[in-house]
């Protein structure tokens, strides 16, 4: 298996690119990988420390099937188009995704009318075989939801994927195919120049024709730093509960409660992996960076999902997390060129369901990108497959045979929860846009994700951090550029003479 070295940008400042995406979460990777089809020179920014590290991290990992999306609107029209692209794209990356289909519970003959609007709607959409199904048919298929239920519309398109895995995938892919990242670089300053546009990213300066700007819940300052002020970002935070394995199949579909005007609702679903997540609340909040549980929060959480799963093991709970959307007033998507600065596209206000429409949003952003540009060209070349992380505990015993004998690190377990070995850790390191933290290790091969949350595996994956990129072991953060988690020893020990 080939490795690829991680390349942090290095050309200079008057480089002109392209084009020059701002965010690296599901929409801008999504974004990147699709102009990376076409010769272009493309350049993708983020502020984080690693790929998918805002909104992309903490959401329900749901593909929608768009039935909930206003008919005519451009969450509408990407979330069933984004819906029909999964399959095939998450076979090209090799991305976990299940297409498990989804119920929509109602409790009441009130709720059950909305489930008919939500069918007339998603039918006015074109998703595809919506059904209402009655109690008895619904407890057939899930018999451990609760017994007051009356009725569930079932959408069988609706499925569930890894979404931070997707994301960093997307980017994988793209940099395989030209494009360039820098991370660590938030955008501070933009002006126009003669030939497009020049930007302050970090303590880069970059020239460049076109800007997307993806930047998710911080897009309407990016937007300000060169055009008037249209829109403003209203973050929205969701509180989760993630459960252990041994819960994993307690049901087997995504199970919506009956929509507010304001949110999905609480939603319980398993996940790619076999965890179990329930979740979210719907809060608004004053900063992007509100992003801690509350104890209302979890409690809501807890309420709500047993009023749906009565019987349901809260005390098999592993974590707690939350995530922030990035909602705009009118409620749909904003994804145009800006009038008064031509080659200025935003890509604002992603929040649900922006997993399942992101391939669908980057093919609107290089609609745009034609009608600005006269046309683009496609690479003859385009590499449209992406090999995945070896999963060893998956192999056959033939397999793990063949790769230790290829790799001795195949044969060393290092977190225990997740069965995840020294070679897969160091496949996720030397990977194109690699692994650089604890919690960029965590993403792209579990290891920590499991029982003890890293509690046993962090210093080992530590050490293997520090060794391969040849630093210091106190330069290896948990995730945000200053979130350092050994500053030194605590004590010395003076050799004997």
């Amino acid at each position: 298996m080939a490795f690829f070295l991680y390349q942090i940008l290095i050309r200079g400042d008057e480089n002109m690119y392209d084009v020059t995406i701002i965010g690296a979460g599901i929409v801008g990777t999504a974004i990147a990988r699709e102009l990376s089809r076409y010769e272009l020179k493309v350049v993708l920014v983020e502020k984080e420390s690693d790929i998918a590290n805002g909104t992309t991290k903490a959401n329900s990992a749901i593909v929608h099937a768009g039935y909930d999306a206003v008919p005519g609107t451009l969450k509408a029209k990407t979330n069933v188009l984004g819906n029909s692209m999964y399959p095939k794209l998450c076979q090209e990356l090799e991305v976990p995704f299940k297409q498990i289909g989804s119920f929509v519970v109602a409790f009441n003959e009130e709720e059950v009318k909305v489930l008919e609007r939500l069918k007339k709607q998603g039918e006015e959409n074109g998703v595809p075989n919506l059904e209402i199904l009655p109690k008895e048919k619904v407890l057939e298929m899930e018999p451990n939801l609760s017994d007051q239920i009356i009725a569930a519309l079932y959408a069988p398109t609706g499925g569930i994927v890894g979404p931070f895995e997707l994301a960093i995938a997307l980017a994988e892919n793209a940099v395989e195919n030209g494009v360039e990242v820098i991370l660590n670089s938030p955008v501070s300053k933009i002006d126009k120049t003669e030939e497009g546009y020049k930007i302050q990213a970090g303590e880069r300066v970059l020239n460049t024709k076109y800007v997307i700007n993806c930047a998710g819940l911080y897009a309407d300052k990016v937007n300000n730093l060169i055009n008037e002020e249209y829109f403003k970002i209203q973050p929205n935070r969701g509180e989760y509960n993630l459960f252990d394995k041994t819960v994993g199949n307690y049901v087997n579909k995504v199970i919506f409660q009956t929509p507010t005007p304001i949110s999905k609702g609480v939603v319980c679903l398993p996940t790619v992996h076999g965890n179990f997540l329930i979740g979210p609340t719907s809060d608004y909040v004053e900063s992007p960076q509100e992003l801690q549980t509350t104890g209302k929060g979890l409690a809501e959480v807890r309420e709500k999902g047993l009023k749906v799963l009565p019987n349901f093991p809260f005390n098999k709970v592993i974590t707690s997390f939350a995530g922030l959307r990035a909602k705009v007033e009118g409620g749909d998507f904003i994804i145009e060129e800006v009038k008064d600065n031509k080659g200025f596209i935003n890509v604002a206000g992603i929040d649900s369901p922006g997993l399942t429409a992101a391939p669908a949003i980057a093919l609107e952003v290089v609609q745009i990108l034609e009608k600005i540009t006269g046309g683009l060209k496609e690479k003859e070349n385009f590499i449209r497959e992406r090999k995945g992380v070896v999963h060893f505990m998956e192999l056959s015993p033939e397999e793990k045979a063949d790769l230790i004998k290829k790799d001795p690190r195949y044969g060393r377990v290092i977190c225990r929860c997740e069965s995840i070995t020294e070679g897969e850790i160091v496949n996720a390191i030397h990977r194109p846009v690699g692994g650089r933290t604890l919690d960029g290790i965590k993403r792209r091969v579990r290891a920590g994700m499991g029982r003890c949350q890293g509690g046993f595996c962090a210093p080992r994956v530590m050490e293997i951090l520090a060794r391969e990129l040849k630093v210091d072991i106190t330069s290896i953060v948990k995730d945000g550029k200053n979130s350092y988690i050994l500053t030194g020893p605590t004590k010395s020990r003076k050799k004997d003479n």
